[in-house]
């Protein structure tokens, strides 16, 4: 029997899914070709997602520790005692530190609507803390949103149209195969695809030309060609005029000090070269960028987005199809998610902590302390930044851990409780795309594998074990499924509507153009924007600049897994090696390191080792490791996040996971 479903994971595209089943089991995945975005298309790594499904190592009992935190001592118990105690233990904490001393910690390990949020109400009507979700890219959306407001994004279909596509931090290979895929299919009918990043990802071998920059300039290589296309006269006059809020000022503050040459020095690439890209990208006719996360995740994040939306404004190309600016798509106004998150289940606003901060929240926050930490869909020991100080804190005898995981994680290991979790297989949920405009309900295709038990059910199981008897938490996730699609809005009508809750893959359209009118304060594209502060574009210093040390971090993607999920599988974990740096010849050279030597990488937040490849696929000066490892394929025990810090953004209070400074040294 073939069943949809949807990928549940943090990537942009959201896939649908085919998955055969028999008995019982699912023994087979493949791509949705009847699926408007996902065309029979999907990664290696969902193409065997039953060996994650049915892996060996699932979680199937609820586990209670036996032995020291770390250690992954564990012995089986029942759901009754696991919630039992769980509970018991939360009143206690809530009696002598207030509820506020709990804290929820969960992302993206599942992006479905209902799966993903379904600890909000739990959390909100127990009064806990409330979790900061800003690890991944706030800093995108706030530097969208201070020029273009409440503006939608382009529908990416229009990438078709587009004769010109930048990929602007964006390794496209590695988390947009479908925007890869249509980018590479405009660039046969004619179209010139340029890739700007720090190192030449896989991404790049399918470009036209490819530009490296320092880590986190490329506000500078935005700015340096706004520069000379002032200075060339290659604007789009009447459209300035008409849309733009500022740009004179921008004009006559900040471009002076944004020549070519001066903007060279802080990105890296020859001044000629700015002039060619601006020249270039001016010329063509509807050009298309499209930016990833990893550039805005530095302290000026937010305002590399700022810079680099000046672009399409300045040449007027949102006038044309094809042309613009993609960041990404937001669907939020399409389902009442409210109905989910159930805010109103506060008596009053708790405090707020950053899931980046986790470290300081659990080695030093008081008034109160964080008594008990409540996982789930994440694995923060290993996912979070500044490790050492998450792992400290994760070793706290007196912190109460719970993790609701499918595998025993690395944070798993410290929780004092563990319950097994279902796969997305095994529960119903609705999902909607980043990537796109699509949205797509799914049911559990197979029984949960063992005692797994959704996000969902835990939480009711939960909040029957505190007493409660709100008939909010005595529903089903099909229930809060069918009130997030009850009623039609701007975005769906009632045949979309239709299509969603009969299971089918369905594409909406914003109420509003992202051509204009443009939905901001005054109406127009806010160059300038006096709510920010720094009210025009400008030219912001990262964290690394003032550490002290020569090298640059860039803790990238892997094509073999996502964030810290994959990790259970052998076969991809047999592509992706063991954990490497990637040096330049000149580094290593300078620092007498000879490729596949094991060598230390180290800063104030931590140290670590990887295996050295050499190559010249980095630039002088900058510093690789892909992809996020469980600790046991660590040689010293930590992973990559040993280096990074709980510095944020510069708006949007986001991670700076890429904003690294290091120095490497023979092991």
């Amino acid at each position: 029997m073939s069943c949809r479903s949807v990928c549940p994971y943090d990537c942009p595209d959201a896939c649908g899914l085919l998955v055969t089943v028999e008995a019982g089991r699912a023994i087979k995945i493949e791509a949705d070709p009847d699926h408007p975005i996902t065309k029979g298309l999907i990664c290696g790594k969902m193409r065997q997602y039953q060996q994650t499904v049915h892996s060996p190592q699932r979680l199937t009992t609820p586990l209670l520790r036996t032995g020291p935190k770390g250690s992954g001592q564990f012995a089986q118990i029942s759901w009754d005692e696991a919630t039992q105690r769980i509970c018991s233990r939360w009143q206690e904490i809530i009696a002598e530190h207030g509820a506020e001393a709990i804290l929820p910690y969960s992302y993206a390990g599942t992006m479905g609507l209902v799966q993903r949020n379904s600890g909000h109400p739990f959390f909100h009507r127990l009064g806990a803390s409330r979790l900061a979700r800003t690890i991944c890219t706030p800093a995108k959306d706030a530097g969208w949103k201070a020029v273009m407001g409440d503006t939608p994004a382009l529908d990416p279909v229009e990438r078709s149209k587009s004769d010109l596509i930048i990929l602007w931090g964006l390794n496209a290979v590695a988390t947009s195969i479908h925007s890869m895929a249509a980018t590479q299919a405009a660039r046969k009918r004619g179209a010139k695809v340029w890739a700007i990043d720090t190192y030449r990802t896989p991404t790049c071998q399918s470009a036209d030309q490819v530009i490296i920059v320092k880590p986190g300039s490329d506000s500078a290589l935005a700015l340096g060609m706004l520069r000379v296309i002032v200075d060339e006269d290659l604007l789009d006059r009447s459209f300035v005029a008409a849309n733009l809020h500022g740009f004179e000022e921008l004009c006559a503050t900040t471009l002076p000090e944004c020549s070519p040459e001066a903007m060279a020095e802080v990105c890296g690439i020859p001044a000629d070269t700015i002039r060619d890209l601006a020249r270039a990208y001016a010329a063509a006719k509807a050009p298309l960028i499209q930016v990833g996360g990893g550039l805005t995740r530095y302290a000026n994040g937010a305002m590399t987005i700022r810079c680099i939306a000046c672009l399409p404004a300045a040449i007027g190309v949102w006038q044309r199809p094809g042309g613009g600016l993609f960041c990404g798509t937001s669907t939020g106004a399409a389902f009442p998610l409210h109905r989910v998150t159930r805010e109103d289940f506060m008596t009053s606003p708790t405090r707020i902590i950053n899931m980046n901060q986790l470290g300081n929240a659990l080695t030093s926050l008081d008034s109160p302390p964080v008594m008990s930490l409540y996982v789930y869909h994440s694995n923060p020991a290993v996912i979070a930044p500044d490790q050492n100080a998450v792992i400290k804190g994760l070793e706290r005898d007196d912190l109460f851990t719970v993790v609701h995981e499918r595998f025993l994680t690395d944070t798993a290991r410290y929780a004092d409780m563990v319950l097994p979790a279902t796969s997305s297989l095994e529960h119903p949920d609705l999902y909607r795309s980043y990537g796109s405009y699509q949205a797509q309900r799914c049911s559990g295709v197979i029984p949960p594998v063992g005692e797994a038990k959704s996000n969902w059910d835990t939480f009711c199981l939960l909040a029957a074990g505190m007493g409660w008897d709100e008939p909010f938490f005595k529903q089903s996730a099909d229930d809060l499924i069918d009130q997030l699609l009850a009623e039609p809005n701007d975005w769906r009508d009632a045949a979309i509507t239709e299509q969603l809750r009969l299971g089918e893959p369905v594409l909406m359209t914003p109420p509003t153009s992202p051509r204009g009118p443009w939905l901001t304060p005054s109406g127009k594209i806010e160059i300038r924007n006096d709510r920010e502060p720094h009210p025009l574009p400008c030219l912001l210093p990262t964290h690394a600049e003032a550490d002290g040390f020569p090298l640059r971090l860039q803790p990238s993607v892997s094509l073999y897994s996502l964030n810290s999920g994959f990790n259970e599988r052998d076969d991809l974990l047999a592509k992706r090696g063991e954990p490497t740096l990637l040096m330049h010849p000149l580094d290593a050279a300078a620092r007498q390191l000879t490729d596949g030597s094991v060598v230390t990488v180290k800063n104030r937040e931590g140290e670590l080792e990887l295996l050295l490849q050499v190559t010249e696929q980095v630039p002088q000066g900058t510093v690789v490791s892909e992809g996020v490892y469980w600790l046991d394929r660590s040689r010293s025990g930590r992973g990559i996040n040993a280096l990074t810090s709980q510095r944020l953004t510069d708006r949007g209070e986001g991670s700076t996971l890429y904003d690294v400074a290091v120095e490497v040294s023979a092991a």
